[in-house]
């Protein structure tokens, strides 16, 4: 293998070929989005994610104490996950001052939501690198997305759990 050919080394070069096996099909369709556009390009798209966060629902800006904080964001990053029978409800509140948070945080809600239980679980935790945004963002923002997506999952785990017991 050569030093091209490492592992780490796709993490700062245009991603691989997705695992669309292991990921929902609007992570694929955000990834192919993004992967289509230049460097500077895919800072836009992602700032553009970030007008597009939904709003939480009413019981949760009621109560903020409902809301898990995600301490890997560099920002006030806060969530709640509901699991509705086998169906996946993500819920992110991150500040509008944080664009690229904002826009790593609706990109994950909007491709998960609505998922099955299972293919939330099977996202790959290195789902952020595949954006290709590795040259365009720090990597304590990209290390602050896959933060919010594993806490996602420990939700999901926890609300199964909770279901089953």
């Amino acid at each position: 293998m050569s030093t091209s050919d490492s592992p780490s080394s796709h993490l700062f070069d245009a991603p691989h070929e997705l695992d669309a096996q292991h990921l929902p099909p609007r992570l694929i369709e955000t990834a192919e989005d993004f992967n289509a556009l230049g460097e500077r390009d895919r800072l836009q798209l992602l700032l553009e994610f970030a007008d597009e966060l939904p709003e939480l629902p009413e019981r949760y800006r009621d109560d903020p104490d409902l809301l898990e904080p995600v301490p890997e964001c560099q920002s006030p990053v806060f969530l709640k996950v509901d699991v509705d029978g086998d169906t996946v409800h993500p819920h992110v509140t991150a500040p509008r001052e944080a664009p690229t948070t904002r826009g790593f945080a609706s990109i994950l809600v909007q491709g998960l939501d609505g998922e099955s239980v299972q293919q939330v679980l099977d996202v790959p935790s290195d789902y952020p690198f595949e954006l290709g945004l590795a040259r365009a963002v720090s990597p304590l923002r990209l290390r602050g997305m896959t933060g919010i997506l594993e806490r996602i999952k420990a939700q999901v785990r926890r609300r199964i759990a909770e279901r089953d017991a």
